[in-house]
This record gives C-alpha cells, sequence and structure tokens, in this order.
C-alpha cells in the first residue's frame, strides 16, 4: 500500500501523443492525482485529459518555435536538457523513459524508480532504423555520427541516477543488462483488453497487420509473403511507404491507410490470424488481437517471447502440460519464412481456440500492471514510511 502523504513527480521524456508509453503515463497519473509532470516539451491537447489535468513542468525547448513537432531534431541537446529540468523537492520521482528520463536529477532525499520502455533507441541496436539514407539526410547522418559515441557515454554514465529500474519485457531487460550493466524485473505495459473481448463470432478470411507503414515494421515483406499466397492480407495504419507498397498492386492485398481507433477491435475480431513479422520491445498490438480471440503469428524475437504462447513452446510442455497456443513464430525475416508459417498455420488451425487465446490476453490487462505497479513503488518506500512513521 502507497502512503498518501508520498510526494510523488512524475517525468517523461516528452508529451506529444498518446502512444504507448502514454498509456503507461496515464495509469501514474491516475494513481498520483496531485503529481506535477516534468517533461522536455508538451504540445497541448495531444495527450489525454487524464494526463493534461496535472500541472506539467517543460525544459527550455518548449520555447523554440516548432520544437513540439520537431522534438526529435533536439537529441544531441536532451541530456542538457534533462540535466536543467528542476524538479522540486518530493519523496519519489517515476519516471517513464525510452529516452533520457531515466537521467532525471532526483531532488536529494528522493526515491528515483523508472519504468524503462527501452534503452535510447536512437543510438544502440536501431540507430540504422532512425538514421538510414532511407529515413534521414546526409546532413543529419554527419550530425548524429559527430555526436552518437557521446550521447551513449552520457547515457551510461547516468544510467545510476534511477535507484531502481524496471523494464517492460524480458526483451528490454536483456538490453539493460548489455547497456548499463544493471539487472531489472520486468513488468508487462498495461493493455486494454477489455477493449478487444468480442463474442468469438468465426473469422472472416482475411490475415490482418495493424501497424505504421515505416521500414522496420516489415510490411513489405509480408506483401512479398503475400505475393506468393493465394491469400487476402488487410494492412490498416498509414505512413511513409504507404505509396510505395500500394504501388506494388499485389491484388489480393488491401491498403486501409489510417483507420479509426473505434473501428479497429471488429477490424481485428474478424481476421483468420494477425501478422507481427517484425520485432517489438513488447508488441501491445498482438495482445489486443489475441484479446479478441484471434490467433498470432510473429517473428519470434523480441517481446513475443514473453507475450505469445506459440505452438511449438506449448507442444514442448514449456508453459505447462495444459496450456492452449495462442500464436505460431518464424524465425527468418524473410518472405519465404512467412509464407511456410502461413502455410503451416492453415494444417493446424483448429488447435488454436479462440476463447483460450482470449483468456491469456486477459492477463496483461490493466489491473495487473496497477498491482505490480503499487507493489513496486511500495517496496522502494516502505523504508522511508517507516522512519516517518
Amino acid at each position: 500500500m502507497i502512503s498518501r502523504s508520498l510526494r510523488v513527480a512524475l517525468v517523461h521524456d516528452w508529451l506529444t501523443g498518446m502512444r504507448g508509453g502514454e498509456k503507461v503515463l496515464e495509469i501514474f497519473a491516475r494513481l498520483f492525482p496531485e503529481a506535477p509532470i516534468y517533461t522536455l516539451v508538451h504540445d497541448k491537447g495531444s495527450v489525454s485529459a487524464e494526463i493534461e489535468a496535472h500541472r506539467i513542468v517543460t525544459s527550455p525547448l518548449q520555447r523554440i518555435p516548432g520544437a513540439t513537432h520537431r522534438y526529435r531534431h533536439f537529441l544531441p541537446t536532451m541530456p542538457w536538457l534533462i540535466d536543467h529540468l528542476r524538479i522540486a523537492p518530493t519523496d519519489l520521482v517515476l519516471s517513464c523513459s525510452s529516452c533520457v528520463a531515466k537521467s532525471a536529477i532526483a531532488p536529494p532525499g528522493a526515491i528515483h524508480a523508472s519504468y524503462i520502455l527501452s534503452p535510447m533507441r536512437y543510438i544502440y541496436d536501431r540507430y540504422d532504423d532512425y538514421f538510414s539514407p532511407r529515413r534521414s539526410g546526409p546532413l543529419t547522418r554527419w550530425a548524429m555520427r559527430s555526436v552518437r559515441g557521446r550521447l551513449q557515454q552520457w547515457d551510461r554514465a547516468t544510467s545510476n541516477r534511477a535507484d531502481s529500474m524496471v523494464a517492460i519485457s524480458s526483451f528490454i531487460a536483456d538490453r539493460i543488462r548489455q547497456v548499463y550493466g544493471r539487472s531489472a524485473p520486468v513488468i508487462f505495459p498495461p493493455v486494454n483488453t477489455d477493449r478487444f473481448a468480442r463474442s468469438m463470432a468465426p473469422p472472416k478470411d482475411y490475415y490482418l497487420m495493424v501497424t505504421a507503414l515505416v521500414p522496420y515494421k516489415n510490411v513489405d515483406l509480408a506483401v512479398d509473403a503475400f505475393g506468393q499466397l493465394d491469400r487476402p492480407l488487410v494492412v490498416a495504419g498509414s505512413g511513409p511507404m504507404l505509396a510505395k507498397l500500394r504501388s506494388q498492386g499485389r491484388p489480393n492485398v488491401k491498403f486501409l491507410g489510417w483507420v479509426d481507433d473505434d473501428e479497429i477491435p471488429d477490424l481485428v475480431a474478424g481476421c483468420r490470424a494477425f501478422l507481427m513479422p517484425n520485432v517489438e520491445d513488447f508488441g501491445i498490438a498482438p495482445i489486443e488481437a489475441m484479446a479478441a480471440g484471434r490467433p498470432v503469428i510473429a517473428l519470434g524475437e523480441g517481446g513475443v517471447l514473453d507475450t505469445i504462447r506459440d505452438l511449438d513452446r506449448c507442444q514442448a510442455g514449456f508453459f505447462g502440460d495444459r496450456s492452449a497456443p495462442t500464436g505460431l513464430f518464424f524465425y527468418q525475416p524473410t518472405p519465404e519464412a512467412l509464407v511456410d508459417a502461413i502455410q503451416r498455420f492453415e494444417q493446424v488451425e483448429h488447435l488454436f481456440r479462440p476463447a483460450a487465446i482470449a483468456e491469456w490476453a486477459q492477463t496483461f490487462g490493466e489491473e495487473r500492471f496497477i498491482q505490480e505497479i503499487v507493489s513496486w513503488i511500495s517496496s522502494l518506500t516502505a523504508g522511508r514510511q517507516s522512519a516517518a512513521a
């Protein structure tokens, strides 16, 4: 149990839209309704009313015209910005970090607990995804090459500013160990599984992807695979690759473009199987699909190793003798490997029971997340509360 007298400050990298990290922050904001939120930059109205209701303190970046939309261009200055984000006296600093929030300087005597979405992807393992010739100009690539080493040095040197780190998945816990030399327990992020619960009607005959159309999502891999299959593929999402993918003219691949959030659950519930051919740090979309009772065919790497009970490991007794499969993995990011996985799936499709799949997905719901976060914070602050008593 967390003491009501505990003074809490929340820290987030930036507030420019409601993505997975902001869904985590939203629950932190609900748990601590009086806590101010410290962030580098805030695009007013871009996050939920629950977050906007808090007092939001920004860095000097906020005063630069256009920074709310071009904040990533200021990555080399973010160490300086977070170093100068002055947090008022408090008992607990709770940060949610994929960039520099984990390095926020806590006031004297405060505990800093950091929920790590990922170590900075841009300067470590995903550097090429963000700064390849396909995604950035020559000047940007030159600038990043010149500062990457210094950013890595600063990031590692300041990782001890967090007294405790928690990772969103085993995959991220491994990266924390490799990058920072620290161990971190895992608390899976919250997924609104109730929004996807359906009556488990028989699916239609299409496979589905719901994703941003950017290179590292491997949408082109799926399109190439379905060029070898006489099966319908539906792709929901927008991004810079949309025009190029549409121009390939695959008659059995339908691109919906941007789809309203309210329409996604029915679209997911109707698919034969949900596809995820890329590596994700955690992967919310596959859990949403499973919440609708739909099996997932995924590249067997990253966060899905925690969240999907794949057929091979189920049959080997990895999850216990009576565990029902919720998906199927392939292990090479190639069209041919995905084709083989889909053909195999269709041979064993009867083994995937919608009710069992949906039941498994419920273990990743918001209530579980809140319980584990409260337990983590309570364990960190127990000594302080005892001393105060």
